[in-house]
């Protein structure tokens, strides 16, 4: 991972724009409130869904997708963030909430 766009989760301004590159049930069971959802491989087709003018915090489970997303969205003229150890890192290893979709317990899949 390149340090120069790595952060880590302390690391991200208070409502900062955050990018959940993670597939729909990994999202339904658990995301961060807020966060913008695009699948990594729906990345190239929604880069108008996404707020050009904004430092973007992309993460996904434990920090590979978004690393290949972030060195994507940097060649496309996004000034993007991967955020280190992902979802495991925001919500269990520093318990910063999650809600879900399903109504139940949110949890990191």
């Amino acid at each position: 991972m390149d340090e120069e766009t790595t952060v880590t989760v302390n690391d991200i301004p208070e409502g900062a724009t955050i990018v959940d590159v993670r597939e729909d049930d990994e999202w339904e069971a658990g995301h961060i409130e807020g966060a913008y959802h695009v699948p990594l491989g729906e990345l190239p087709a929604r880069l108008d869904d996404l707020p050009l003018d904004d430092d973007m915090y992309v993460i996904c489970r434990t920090g590979g997708r978004s690393n290949r997303a972030v060195a994507w969205l940097n060649q496309n003229g996004f000034d993007a963030f991967n955020v280190q150890g992902g979802m495991g890192s925001w919500n269990l290893d520093n318990g910063k909430p999650i809600v879900s979709e399903t109504g139940e317990e949110p949890w990191v899949k």
